[in-house]
Protein backbone atom coordinates (compact mmCIF):
# COMPACT_ATOMS: atom_id res chain seq x y z
CA UNK A 1 0.00 0.00 0.00
CA UNK A 2 1.28 3.34 -0.57
CA UNK A 3 0.88 6.31 1.58
CA UNK A 4 -1.41 7.84 -0.92
CA UNK A 5 -3.72 5.54 -0.65
CA UNK A 6 -2.93 5.63 3.21
CA UNK A 7 -3.94 9.27 3.23
CA UNK A 8 -7.15 9.11 1.68
CA UNK A 9 -8.96 7.22 4.35
CA UNK A 10 -10.42 9.85 6.10
CA UNK A 11 -10.16 7.98 9.93
CA UNK A 12 -6.73 8.76 11.44
CA UNK A 13 -6.94 5.81 13.85
CA UNK A 14 -6.77 3.70 10.91
CA UNK A 15 -4.61 5.20 9.19
CA UNK A 16 -2.85 5.00 12.51
CA UNK A 17 -2.86 1.14 11.98
CA UNK A 18 -1.82 0.76 8.93
CA UNK A 19 1.19 3.37 9.38
CA UNK A 20 1.92 1.48 12.28
CA UNK A 21 2.02 -1.94 10.18
CA UNK A 22 3.61 -0.45 7.69
CA UNK A 23 6.47 0.66 9.64
CA UNK A 24 6.30 -2.70 11.23
CA UNK A 25 7.28 -4.43 7.85
CA UNK A 26 9.54 -1.94 6.48
CA UNK A 27 13.15 -2.63 4.73
CA UNK A 28 16.02 -1.12 6.21
CA UNK A 29 16.56 0.90 2.96
CA UNK A 30 13.20 2.37 2.87
CA UNK A 31 12.63 3.11 6.61
CA UNK A 32 14.08 6.67 6.28
CA UNK A 33 12.00 7.54 3.51
CA UNK A 34 8.53 5.99 5.11
CA UNK A 35 9.14 7.52 8.47
CA UNK A 36 9.13 10.90 5.77
CA UNK A 37 5.96 9.61 4.61
CA UNK A 38 4.31 9.07 7.41
CA UNK A 39 5.43 12.43 9.05
CA UNK A 40 4.03 14.10 5.82
CA UNK A 41 0.44 13.36 7.09
CA UNK A 42 -2.30 16.01 7.79
CA UNK A 43 -3.10 14.45 11.38
CA UNK A 44 0.49 15.66 13.14
CA UNK A 45 0.05 14.63 16.34
CA UNK A 46 -1.29 10.79 14.92
CA UNK A 47 1.33 10.62 12.54
CA UNK A 48 4.45 11.78 14.95
CA UNK A 49 2.61 9.24 17.71
CA UNK A 50 3.01 6.11 15.24
CA UNK A 51 6.72 6.95 14.06
CA UNK A 52 7.17 7.11 18.07
CA UNK A 53 6.56 3.83 18.54
CA UNK A 54 8.18 2.45 15.85
CA UNK A 55 11.77 4.94 16.87
CA UNK A 56 10.77 3.17 20.35
CA UNK A 57 10.10 -0.36 18.82
CA UNK A 58 13.69 -0.08 16.48
CA UNK A 59 15.45 1.59 19.20
CA UNK A 60 14.95 -1.11 21.97
CA UNK A 61 16.26 -3.79 19.71
CA UNK A 62 19.31 -1.71 18.10
CA UNK A 63 20.36 0.28 20.78
CA UNK A 64 22.88 -2.66 22.37
CA UNK A 65 24.68 -3.18 18.78
CA UNK A 66 27.04 -1.73 16.49
CA UNK A 67 23.98 -1.05 14.06
CA UNK A 68 22.16 2.02 16.70
CA UNK A 69 24.40 5.00 15.88
CA UNK A 70 23.76 4.71 12.22
CA UNK A 71 20.45 3.81 12.41
CA UNK A 72 19.59 6.71 14.63
CA UNK A 73 21.79 8.96 12.76
CA UNK A 74 19.14 8.10 9.69
CA UNK A 75 16.16 8.57 11.97
CA UNK A 76 17.90 11.78 13.29
CA UNK A 77 17.87 13.68 9.70
CA UNK A 78 13.95 12.11 9.10
CA UNK A 79 12.75 13.95 12.32
CA UNK A 80 14.17 17.15 11.41
CA UNK A 81 11.41 19.59 12.42
CA UNK A 82 9.76 17.34 15.20
CA UNK A 83 11.10 18.73 18.38
CA UNK A 84 9.39 15.84 20.35
CA UNK A 85 10.61 13.06 18.07
CA UNK A 86 14.51 14.71 17.73
CA UNK A 87 14.49 14.37 22.15
CA UNK A 88 13.12 10.94 21.91
CA UNK A 89 16.21 9.67 19.47
CA UNK A 90 18.68 11.54 21.82
CA UNK A 91 17.21 10.09 24.83
CA UNK A 92 17.91 6.65 23.11
CA UNK A 93 21.13 7.44 22.36
CA UNK A 94 21.66 8.55 26.26
CA UNK A 95 19.82 5.86 27.52
CA UNK A 96 22.41 3.87 25.15
CA UNK A 97 25.67 5.12 26.81
CA UNK A 98 23.92 4.69 30.65
CA UNK A 99 23.28 0.99 29.85
CA UNK A 100 26.67 -0.21 28.07
CA UNK A 101 28.52 2.29 30.78
CA UNK A 102 29.54 4.54 27.88
CA UNK A 103 30.54 7.93 28.92
CA UNK A 104 27.51 10.22 30.05
CA UNK A 105 26.92 13.12 32.18
CA UNK A 106 24.74 12.96 34.70
CA UNK A 107 23.31 16.35 34.32
CA UNK A 108 22.06 15.22 30.98
CA UNK A 109 19.81 12.15 32.74
CA UNK A 110 18.89 14.84 35.13
CA UNK A 111 17.76 16.80 32.68
CA UNK A 112 15.76 13.69 30.66
CA UNK A 113 12.56 13.52 30.92
CA UNK A 114 10.36 11.46 33.11
CA UNK A 115 10.55 8.75 30.47
CA UNK A 116 14.00 8.24 30.30
CA UNK A 117 14.46 8.78 34.08
CA UNK A 118 11.80 6.10 34.73
CA UNK A 119 13.51 3.66 31.86
CA UNK A 120 16.97 4.66 33.60
CA UNK A 121 15.69 3.56 37.10
CA UNK A 122 14.37 0.18 35.98
CA UNK A 123 17.59 -0.37 34.58
CA UNK A 124 21.19 -2.15 35.99
CA UNK A 125 23.45 1.07 35.85
CA UNK A 126 24.34 1.63 39.66
CA UNK A 127 25.52 4.69 39.08
CA UNK A 128 22.71 6.43 37.62
CA UNK A 129 20.29 4.15 39.29
CA UNK A 130 21.91 5.99 42.55
CA UNK A 131 21.51 9.55 40.91
CA UNK A 132 17.55 8.87 40.08
CA UNK A 133 17.07 7.87 43.38
CA UNK A 134 18.86 11.15 44.84
CA UNK A 135 17.38 13.39 42.40
CA UNK A 136 14.85 11.83 40.08
CA UNK A 137 12.15 14.27 38.82
CA UNK A 138 9.39 12.96 40.65
CA UNK A 139 8.31 10.54 43.20
CA UNK A 140 7.68 7.50 40.92
CA UNK A 141 10.82 7.68 39.82
CA UNK A 142 12.66 8.08 43.06
CA UNK A 143 11.09 5.10 44.66
CA UNK A 144 11.68 2.89 41.57
CA UNK A 145 15.23 3.75 41.53
CA UNK A 146 15.30 3.20 45.42
CA UNK A 147 13.46 -0.19 44.95
CA UNK A 148 16.29 -1.05 42.54
CA UNK A 149 18.96 -0.30 44.60
CA UNK A 150 17.21 -1.81 48.19
CA UNK A 151 17.03 -5.01 45.91
CA UNK A 152 20.73 -5.12 44.72
CA UNK A 153 21.95 -5.08 48.42
CA UNK A 154 19.43 -7.57 49.54
CA UNK A 155 21.24 -9.95 46.89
Amino acid sequence: MNIHDILQNPDEHERFGVYLDELRQVADPDEVDLVGRVLTDPDRTMAQSAVLRHLDRRAAGLYPGSAYEGWAQMMTRATVGHPFLAQRLREWSLFRAVALKLPWQPDDLLASSNWLQLKTAAGTNTEAIEILAEAGRTKRIRHTARTGLNHRSSN
